[in-house]
């Protein structure tokens, strides 16, 4: 999938939001977006702006996306999805802390509301902004050759 330029669904009964780890296609809460009527709107990096981290004890795995800033930032991997008004309030709720929805800001200069995580979080947490993405990390844990990643 390529970057476009905007963040919007063409229905406005969707809101728009950036999703980084689990949620993202094919892993194990992408259910949790697709159940509501949810859609893929678009494959999509942030800025270079935030540090990816592997939160510990978390099932399934989740990450922690972590704004620095463009002094210790990287560009991260995340998918856009539209999600039913009605749905987006029932599924914020149950975000679990460190976790929270904010607004991110995307390489092509738009922002979505998105995953994000408190710095407490990160604090005894692995960092794997070297893999560009929770999908490069999870493949390097299971052991995919970097050759088979998609």
């Amino acid at each position: 999938m390529t970057e476009q330029t905007s963040t919007a669904s063409a229905d406005p009964g969707m809101i728009p939001l950036a999703v980084v780890g689990a949620h993202i296609t094919g892993m194990p809460l992408n259910h949790e977006l697709t159940t509501p009527g949810g859609h893929l709107i678009r494959a999509a990096r942030t800025a270079p702006l935030y540090r990816l981290f592997e939160l510990p004890g978390t099932t399934p795995r989740k990450p922690g996306l972590l704004r620095v800033g463009p002094e210790s930032g990287a560009a991260i991997e995340v998918e856009i999805w539209a999600l039913p008004a009605a749905a987006f309030g029932l599924f914020v709720s149950r975000i679990p802390a460190p976790l929270g929805i904010g607004t991110l800001s995307l390489s092509d200069g738009t922002q979505a509301k998105g995953f994000l995580c408190e710095e407490i979080g990160t604090r005894d947490a692995r960092d794997i902004t070297a893999f560009g993405g929770w999908r490069a990390w999870i493949a390097e844990v299971s052991g995919v050759p970097a050759a088979d990643r998609a």
